[in-house]
């Protein structure tokens, strides 16, 4: 199974906030979740974030693949540094 990490769109009609979820990248956007990871709300000033970091790096040592704007979103979250110490062996 090919896992990818990618925003699931919840809320409101013009009031979007999305989870931060693991799927099988062969399923639409809307598909049933393997594993919440967090939220994103990009309508508040700045942008809120909450991401369960440890949740996050297990599965991208397992090799899920993050869509662009979840890895932008892991590495002002930190996930990304501590995934790249984490590969190459860092403590």
């Amino acid at each position: 199974m090919a896992a990818k990490i990618r925003l699931k769109r919840v809320g409101r009609k013009g009031q979007p906030s999305y989870r931060v979820v693991v799927l099988d990248g062969r399923k639409a956007r809307d598909a049933k979740v393997i594993a919440d990871l967090g939220h994103y709300d990009p309508k508040t000033n700045p942008a809120s974030v909450e991401i369960d970091s440890e949740a996050s790096l297990k599965w991208l040592l397992e090799g899920a693949k993050p869509t662009k704007i979840v890895r932008d979103i892991f590495s002002r979250a930190g996930v990304m540094t501590a995934w790249n110490e984490a590969r190459h062996g860092k403590s």
